[in-house]
């Protein structure tokens, strides 16, 4: 067995989704999920197939979106594996949906951090064992730091 580290590569603000189906059924009833959800979002979503000719399905709404999609996933080519790009929205507007996806088994991550994937490469194929989601933690948030986050969650609207 090998272990690799993957780079995701995206625009620096550009939010995503990295999880595990179980079924090529996967990109459609994501791309359903998302539409009738949140119809305004752009997005792009790679499915890397397991069996079969194993090829990495696709779907979205935007040509963009789809590319940076198709790019990871490509580099990724780990079984089962999906990643989705978007934008206007959040992975918050739509996370919850997509866990209810029947096919969904699992959400590595929703960020719009840089993520290194750590894979493992077997003769057989890859698999995803993990992520690294950001920057380690640097202490504990102050009264100021409290006020900024408490300031920046009424200013982007999700708080009262």
């Amino acid at each position: 067995m090998e272990l690799k580290t993957i780079t995701i590569e995206k625009p620096a603000e550009m939010n995503f989704i990295l999880g595990q189906s179980h079924f090529i059924k996967t990109v459609e009833d994501i791309y359903e999920t998302i539409v009738s959800t949140n119809p305004n979002m752009k997005f792009g979503l790679a499915f890397c197939e397991s069996s079969g000719p194993a090829l990495v399905r696709y779907i979205g709404n935007d040509k963009k979106l789809i590319e940076i999609a198709q790019k990871n996933a490509v580099k990724l080519a780990c079984g089962h594996l999906f990643i989705l790009f978007m934008e206007g929205g959040f992975p918050v507007n739509i996370l919850n949906a997509i866990k209810n996806v029947p096919e969904v088994c699992n959400i590595y991550c929703a960020t719009a951090n840089p993520v290194e994937v750590i894979v493992a490469e077997t003769e057989q194929g890859r698999g995803v064992l993990g992520v690294v989601d950001g920057m380690k933690s640097k202490g504990i948030e102050t009264d100021a730091d409290i006020k900024y986050r408490k300031e920046f969650l009424r200013k982007i609207g999700y708080k009262l």
